[in-house]
């Protein structure tokens, strides 16, 4: 988990600095062509995609989740990059809430 937490912070170090350290675990996912960033997810992470969702005409957001409770949210573009936008731990379904009718 420690590995993980470090993850993070260089990630969001990285988004909100616009540099990101040679030595960073993630430098070289923070953005990616998006079947590479898939594999990644899938391969080095144990992630799944689990939710889309729609953001504009051209913008698809992804919740990514591993069976440990880590996760990732993603942005895909329509011209084939997508981008982390952040990442953390114990990810939990809640129950829907009900509708009041």
């Amino acid at each position: 988990m420690k590995i993980l937490q470090v993850m993070i912070a260089v990630a969001g170090y990285a988004v909100f600095t616009n540099g990101v350290g040679a030595s960073s675990p993630i430098a070289e996912v923070l953005c990616a062509p998006s079947s590479e960033l898939s594999q990644k997810l899938t391969r080095q992470m144990g992630e799944d995609r689990v939710l889309t969702g729609l953001r504009g005409p051209e913008q698809v957001m992804e919740l990514w989740r591993s069976d440990r409770g880590d996760w990732t949210l993603v942005m895909r573009y329509a011209s084939g990059q997508s981008c982390i936008v952040a990442m953390g731990e114990h990810l939990s379904q809640l129950a829907p809430i009900a509708n009041p009718s």
